[in-house]
């Protein structure tokens, strides 16, 4: 495939998802499907990322693969039984697929989760965009202080400047915003 060719189809990709935020049509089941990755965290934050999945998946044919990711520290094994945090994880992962479920009606074999164990959740977010030929990966961000300065930290960082696909930051609102502008969103 050339260049050109591979830039025009980025490009129609890009537009596609981007479609459902602009207009209003039901979702042509025969229409190409778009392969989002959904990394959860168990924070309130997941709630407003599977809303916006179930916006894009209200207009487009969608496979979702909700992730949740167990960060293992460098002082132990890669496999190591963690049986607290995979309790946590298997939970957040049940709470999502159920939430997730409503916007993919008759079609629950289009949501998948997965539970992984790694040294950085930016990089396990990545490997499963590259694994499952993503189009887009959807993850929320906050902004924190670190060392003074604003961060949204390491793992948005690290996706924002590797993954292969489209990424959709969902930065949530700051303590105490009651503005309802993204509730038609």
């Amino acid at each position: 495939m050339h260049v050109s060719e591979r830039i025009e189809r980025k490009k129609a990709l890009l537009v596609s998802l981007r479609h459902p935020f602009r207009h209003h049509h039901p979702v042509d089941k025969t229409s190409p499907v778009h392969r989002l990755i959904v990394p959860v965290s168990g924070g309130e934050g997941d709630r407003r990322l599977l809303e916006v999945v179930e916006k894009i998946a209200s207009h487009e044919n969608v496979d979702i693969t909700i992730i949740y990711v167990v960060e293992v520290l460098q002082s132990m094994p890669l496999d190591a039984e963690l049986p607290r945090e995979i309790a946590r994880g298997e939970q957040v992962l049940l709470q999502a697929e159920a939430t997730a479920g409503a916007c993919v009606t008759g079609r629950k074999s289009a949501i998948r989760t997965e539970l992984l164990q790694a040294r950085s959740a930016g990089a396990a977010i990545v490997d499963e965009a590259i694994e499952h030929g993503a189009h887009a990966i959807v993850l929320g961000a906050t902004v924190r202080k670190k060392f003074g300065r604003p961060s949204t930290g390491e793992t948005l960082n690290y996706v924002l400047l590797n993954a292969p696909c489209e990424v959709i930051v969902i930065r949530h609102a700051q303590p105490g915003w009651t503005g309802s502008v993204m509730e038609s969103l």
